[in-house]
């Protein structure tokens, strides 16, 4: 092994042990709770704004964002950057107040409360369950693994680089809870945001920060009805997936539901939104349009492409640990929301309430890491990892969405209806954006499916419409308009007048 590969593993290894060393140095002068449940999972509500904004941010930013987007190639995909501003902000000025009315453990349980009915509660979070466990875990070791596979040249598969990575995600989420998670995102996104914005400005100075030469749909951010984000959807559609992502989404919403206060925890996601303004859209955007100067069309290879090509021999053990480091984070923060979900939905409400919670998630973690190794391969055939994201999460996500919109804005619906709907809404949705292409495809004379965003604003709706139907057609209930914001507004004034 060259002096320089040393080099590089040595410098991996100080990063990472020490953002261990001080995950677990603050997690230890920590005050503990007595509640195993508020302790485990909530962190004693002893997160501060900064912890919150630092875990939010680095849930969210991993290898399959920076993989992914940059794999796009275009100026266009930021909107999603941008647009994720305005759910954050919904998060903070909306939801979290109203999660602090009906003090949520997680966001299921908001749905029990609005209900009254546990079983909406356990089916939706049986339903988040299976999509962390089933699509967002084994796509993070996917991406993390084929970046550093990519940008040291490892000669490991795919699946034994994954398989590292959960062993070491795990132990975070096992031995320290959501604190050690919280920390240890906050540490991480440091050293990530760093290394991102200098190979933001390595790949400018590549292309001697001329972009002349780039076909203008790389560079529009306008984009037109055939292209991979038509404008209209900015504004029919993707509010919708922001804001079941942002604030419906336990793992997400759990950092906020982990501070001392509602202002506490509106500040941090305040510092997120500013975050997500001002720093996410060039990293995940420009690194990938400069590579297409560069090197041509690269796909999800991209990132890695050209942070090998660009960054410094010296710098690529650092570059490699703030990438590890960013998934461990999203990993951990997932296998986190996930045992949460089944402990505190599913576990104690349907099977025994009385288990010890440290030593029941640990198996339960252990579980889901596994099932996440063995799904790697699943997804190593896909064209754009990002694109079947987005794609397979509206399956659930919209239904959902429609199970809160509806909770929110009505009451006396029988949860029945709205179980119903979820079903309903999945069914629907799976039709029209895997059934109806290739129904075109063998029949032209049947018009084209739209933008899956257009899609998710119709099943949304139509899962709203569907569920009073039901409601009232068959449960013979009618629903009556309530804002429930209203309400958790004036709870949530009074708290802090308090």
């Amino acid at each position: 092994m060259s002096s320089a590969a040393v080099f590089q593993i040595v410098i991996f290894i100080v990063l990472i042990g020490s953002v261990a060393l001080a995950t677990w140095l603050h997690c230890r002068k920590a005050k503990h709770s007595s509640s195993d449940t508020k302790e485990y999972f909530l962190a004693n509500s002893g997160l501060n704004w900064i912890l919150i904004a630092g875990s939010i941010t680095l849930t969210n930013i991993n290898t399959d964002t920076m993989v992914g987007w940059n794999g796009n190639q275009m100026l266009l995909i930021t909107w999603w950057e941008f647009s994720a501003v305005v759910g954050l902000l919904l998060l903070a000025k909306v939801f979290v107040p109203i999660y602090y009315r009906y003090k949520c453990t997680t966001v299921t349980e908001l749905l029990e409360r609005r209900y009254d009915n546990k079983h909406i509660r356990g089916t939706v979070a049986t339903i988040f369950l299976l999509g962390d466990v089933l699509i967002f875990l084994p796509i993070m070791l996917y991406t993390s693994s084929l970046l550093i596979k990519t940008m040291l040249g490892l000669p490991f598969p795919l699946v034994a680089i994954g398989t590292f990575t959960a062993a070491i995600g795990a132990s975070y989420a096992i031995l320290g809870g959501l604190r050690a998670v919280a920390f240890c995102d906050s540490y991480n996104g440091i050293i990530v945001l760093g290394m991102a914005m200098f190979v933001t400005v390595l790949s400018l100075n590549a292309v001697h920060w001329d972009f002349s030469g780039i076909p203008q749909e790389r560079l529009t951010m306008i984009g037109g009805s055939d292209s991979l984000l038509p404008w209209p959807a900015l504004l029919i559609g993707m509010i919708y997936s922001q804001l079941y992502y942002w604030s419906t989404n336990q793992t997400i919403t759990q950092r906020a539901l982990a501070a001392p206060s509602i202002r506490e925890a509106q500040k941090g996601v305040y510092a997120a939104a500013a975050i997500r303004l001002l720093i996410i859209p060039p990293i995940i955007a420009i690194p990938g349009i400069c590579a297409f100067k560069l090197y041509g069309k690269l796909g999800d290879q991209t990132y890695g492409h050209i942070v090998h090509e660009l960054l410094p021999t010296w710098l690529l053990g650092a570059f490699a640990a703030a990438m590890f480091g960013a998934v461990i984070s999203s990993y951990t923060a997932t296998l986190n929301s996930s045992a949460t979900l089944y402990v505190c939905d599913i576990h104690q409400r349907y099977f025994n309430p009385t288990d010890k919670i440290k030593r029941f998630s640990t198996g339960l973690q252990i579980l889901f890491a596994a099932v996440s190794i063995l799904l790697i391969p699943v997804y190593m055939q896909s064209e754009s990892i990002i694109q079947l994201i987005q794609k397979l999460i509206g399956l659930f996500s919209m239904p959902i969405l429609a199970a809160f919109i509806t909770g929110l804005l009505f009451r006396n619906v029988d949860a029945r209806a709205v179980i119903g709907t979820i079903v309903f809404g999945a069914v629907l949705y799976g039709l029209m954006i895997f059934a109806w292409p290739p129904i075109h495809a063998a029949h032209p004379s049947i018009p084209a499916p739209p933008h899956f965003l257009y899609l998710m604003a119709a099943t949304v709706w139509s899962c709203v419409g569907f569920a009073l139907a039901v409601n009232r057609l068959v449960f013979r209930q009618r629903a009556s308009f309530e804002l429930a914001t209203r309400a958790a507004w004036r709870n949530a004034l009074g708290m802090m007048k308090g």
